[in-house]
């Protein structure tokens, strides 16, 4: 827990001082890459760090990350400008990918079926507490102490949480395969290019610049040689960094398709729900935030409570009516009245919190079930890396359709999303012309309804390509759900 907590905490305590960064080192052209190289990073080496930990074993890649991580810690403490801020985030991104899906995996390795929802629960409580408390810690630090403290304050959790793994952490004894397979390293090598390529394109495509200008094409059509190469490679390796079977076996195919549609649908209220609070309901931020956190309490006691569900009616079902829920409350989001009261949306949130919590958990524990130890890792990750993949792409996808409300409603000359963000940064600042409000309520409805689109994506997936029973290992807990 303390492990994933670095991963999970970094992931929101640098956005409240993004203005000390860009006012002590400059760069503010580039400073969104100190978010995106960092999300690039983890994405791309989830599949990796779960082919070498059922290579290695997962304590040595754990501790492994840790290490890393602490180490990409005390350069980003120690940068000199933007650029080389940028680059140490990346460093702490190959850590975070280890921390990420290694813990995942030790947890179903360490307990029995029917108690991996409560340590996985608390897991997930680790991600809520950190969403919550991240962006006050980072701006706490920034304001009273020095941005560098952000960074630095990783290295006695970090150093606490690599003494715990490296003496208490004890893997359970397995039995030694006849042979161990050599890692795939040129695959691994094309993955991690192909990734960073299509993954840059999505974060930065319309953004930093057009979606059909040069760079963009230029990074989307490397990254689709990239992947071609990927394939041809992982084909003939005697091991493959991403084996065929996690596509074949139709219970790990669906889950990666649900779990990528979940990646999608987040996005809709973690990236414009504050938009939409402060500009349409005119909170504050911290309110505005608090709109957003709600989901967050929610989730894990859900998470916790959900083997209920799912040892009656079996992990696909649990998922499905778990998913149903989250469809329904998205498409209630378009229905709220305008401008409507700030306990409006966060009701809509804590629902939405407890329908994912009833979606996300049977699906990972049940996967990671079916699974052989040797293969426990590469299942994971393989789940964890579809969700982030799909985070990306609903940063693209809904980033285009709602400048595109916004531009339809304002006209060309009436900015994006992010202008009218920025617009409400200033302490004090007046409120929004109405046609502004008017402009980002319909922009944030058409975004919502989109997520529901996900959503309905994830429910068909489960319904057509998963069996109605997931195939438990006897090992594990026969007969299973």
């Amino acid at each position: 827990m303390l492990a994933m907590a670095l991963a999970a905490l970094d992931g929101t305590v640098l956005a409240t001082a993004v203005p000390q960064i860009v006012g002590d080192l400059g760069g503010f052209s580039v400073f969104s890459w100190l978010f995106s190289g960092y999300l690039l990073a983890v994405t791309v080496t989830l599949p990796v760090y779960g082919r070498l930990s059922d290579t290695y074993g997962r304590k040595p890649v754990l501790v492994g990350g840790i290490a890393l991580f602490v180490a990409g810690s005390l350069l980003c403490g120690a940068a000199w400008s933007m650029a080389s801020l940028i680059a140490f985030r990346v460093v702490q991104g190959l850590g975070g990918g280890a921390l990420q899906g290694t813990v995942q995996t030790i947890a179903a390795d360490l307990y029995p079926l029917e108690e991996r929802p409560r340590i996985q629960a608390r897991l997930s409580t680790v991600w809520a507490v950190s969403a919550v408390a991240g962006p006050a810690v980072g701006g706490l630090l920034a304001a009273y102490a020095d941005w560098r403290w952000i960074f630095l304050v990783n290295l006695p959790l970090g150093g606490l949480a690599l003494w715990l793994t490296a003496r208490y952490l004890v893997e359970p004894a397995r039995p030694r395969p006849a042979e161990r397979l050599p890692v795939d390293w040129p695959g691994a090598l094309l993955l991690l290019g192909s990734g960073t390529l299509l993954l840059a394109a999505l974060v930065q495509g319309g953004v930093a610049w057009p979606w059909l200008s040069p760079p963009s094409l230029a990074l989307l059509g490397g990254g689709l040689t990239l992947v071609a190469a990927t394939v041809a490679v992982e084909r003939r390796a005697r091991a493959p960094i991403v084996p065929g079977w996690v596509w074949r076996r139709p219970t790990i195919a669906a889950v990666n398709l649900a779990l990528g549609a979940l990646g999608l649908l987040m996005v809709a209220p973690a990236v414009f729900l504050p938009t939409y609070a402060q500009t349409v309901l005119g909170l504050g931020p911290v309110a505005a935030g608090f709109v957003l956190s709600v989901m967050t309490l929610s989730w894990p006691v859900s998470a916790s409570l959900s083997h209920h569900v799912y040892r009656r009616v079996g992990f696909r079902q649990s998922a499905v009516i778990g998913m149903t829920g989250a469809l329904l409350v998205l498409l209630a989001f378009p229905l709220l009245p305008y401008p409507g009261a700030a306990w409006q949306p966060a009701l809509l949130m804590l629902a939405l919190g407890a329908a994912l919590g009833l979606f996300q958990l049977p699906l990972i524990v049940g996967v990671q079930a079916t699974v052989p130890w040797a293969e426990r890792g590469t299942a994971t990750a393989s789940v964890l890396f579809c969700r982030q993949i799909g985070q990306s792409l609903g940063a693209a996808l809904f980033g285009a359709v709602a400048n595109a409300v916004l531009t339809a409603r304002l006209g060309p000359a009436g900015g994006d999303l992010d202008a009218v963000a920025h617009a409400l940064d200033p302490p004090g600042a007046a409120p929004p012309p109405e046609p502004v409000r008017r402009a980002v309520d319909a922009a944030v409805d058409h975004v919502h309804l989109g997520a529901a689109a996900a959503a309905a994506l994830a429910v068909l997936a489960l319904l057509l390509v998963a069996p109605r029973r997931f195939p438990v290992l006897a090992d594990d807990d026969a007969p299973g759900p």
